[in-house]
């Protein structure tokens, strides 16, 4: 009984849990509970660290030694690669420079051959087997890039000529020096000349040179208005 009585003097309490005060109809503010459950949640949402980020200065010291390393490679490749393709130019300007050398220096030993072969031609003696030979040999130096010049009507070049009697022109007027005749070919190899032609030369009036004069004349460099006319820049030598 006096446990029934106990409570029966308890009060009774309800808990209105409704989210909208029916009386005002505005919403009603949250419990205090609720609250401070949410609030830990909120501060943990705050502490996330982005993973990617970088220090608080914004320069990460492992990407700037990277970047570093990176740079100095590139330099160091664009070094070698200069410095290799310097080498290769050398090195293909001395393999020519060293072929070149070794054509000049072995037709040069046959210059005289060739001789032998033109006076035989010029007295009718270069026929049958000897011909044939004459032929081959001349095939294979012409491979290697032997060329003959001097040819009677040529402008006289100092440098690739060598005079050995000189012809004055008769009357006055603008005049040029041309070959008058060859006694002896003159070779070369590319732009080095191995033999300068053996001529004899003779002043002209310039509206006689031909046009082919004129540019062979050009292309070897030799001034079309004439020059000295003797072997380098000295006067002709008369022949013994």
């Amino acid at each position: 009984m006096a446990g029934d009585e106990k409570q029966q003097d308890e009060p009774v309490t309800f808990r209105d849990r409704r989210k909208v005060d029916p009386e005002t109809g505005e919403a009603r503010p949250q419990e205090t509970g609720a609250a401070e459950q949410a609030a830990p949640a909120g501060d943990g949402t705050d502490q996330i660290v982005d993973p990617v980020a970088g220090p608080a200065d914004g320069v990460d010291p492992e990407v700037e030694k990277l970047t570093a390393e990176v740079a100095e490679r590139t330099a160091d490749l664009q070094r070698v690669t200069a410095e290799y393709a310097n080498y290769r130019r050398r090195a293909d300007r001395d393999r020519e420079q060293t072929q070149l050398a070794a054509k000049v220096s072995f037709v040069s030993d046959l210059l005289t051959v060739l001789d032998d072969f033109e006076r035989a031609e010029q007295h009718g003696d270069l026929t049958g087997a000897f011909k044939s030979a004459a032929d081959k040999v001349g095939g294979v130096l012409t491979k290697l890039g032997l060329e003959p010049f001097g040819a009677e009507g040529e402008l006289f070049d100092p440098q690739r000529h060598e005079a050995v009697q000189h012809e004055p022109a008769e009357g006055s007027g603008p005049t040029v020096t041309v070959l008058s005749a060859v006694l002896r070919r003159g070779y070369r190899i590319s732009d080095r000349v191995l033999r300068p032609a053996m001529v004899t030369v003779q002043d002209r009036p310039e509206a006689e040179v031909s046009p082919e004069a004129r540019a062979e004349a050009a292309e070897g460099g030799t001034d079309p208005a004439g020059g000295d006319a003797g072997p380098g820049t000295g006067e002709p030598e008369n022949p013994a």
